[in-house]
């Protein structure tokens, strides 16, 4: 049996992408829209602005993250590679796609990416991130973009 590495969810938000994109581009809101409770928080200050930055946030379990951006397209694309701080990144990633719809709609779909992730211990987290997982995530970035516009709320 060959196990799926590459699994997805998207959904319809009543959003600008705009607005959307900056709760994406802000690692202090990653909390608030983790479907897996794996994020405990980032520092404010961080706002993704380029492939190349990394970001740190602190998991729930208490470990540190260094996400090193890999894909950065301003209110269309944000993607990043986890590691343990101070090691290169294990050969799994998280991207965030957006696709306009009408002025008030985009279309969201959340990947999450390990066929290149070989440290057979990461494996069982890895297979938590289902596709209910980042629909739940994204639920989450819908609850945050349409009540409050971009995440504004101070968190």
């Amino acid at each position: 049996m060959t196990e799926n590495r590459i699994v997805s969810a998207e959904k319809n938000i009543r959003a600008a992408a705009s607005d959307i994109f900056k709760i994406l581009a802000d690692p202090a809101q990653h909390s608030r829209i983790d479907g897996n409770g794996n994020v405990d928080h980032a520092d404010q200050g961080q706002r993704i602005t380029a492939s190349g930055q990394v970001f740190t946030a602190r998991l729930t379990n208490g470990d540190a993250r260094e996400n090193l951006v890999t894909e950065f397209d301003e209110g269309r694309v944000l993607a990043w590679k986890p590691a343990v701080p101070g090691s290169e990144p294990r050969g799994h990633f998280f991207r965030w796609e957006l696709e306009r719809v009408d002025d008030d709609t985009t279309l969201v779909r959340h990947t999450y990416d390990w066929t290149q992730l070989t440290d057979e211990t990461r494996f069982e987290r890895a297979r938590s991130y289902t596709s209910a997982a980042l629909a739940t995530s994204i639920d989450g970035l819908a609850a945050l973009a349409e009540d409050d516009g971009a995440g504004s709320e101070e968190g």
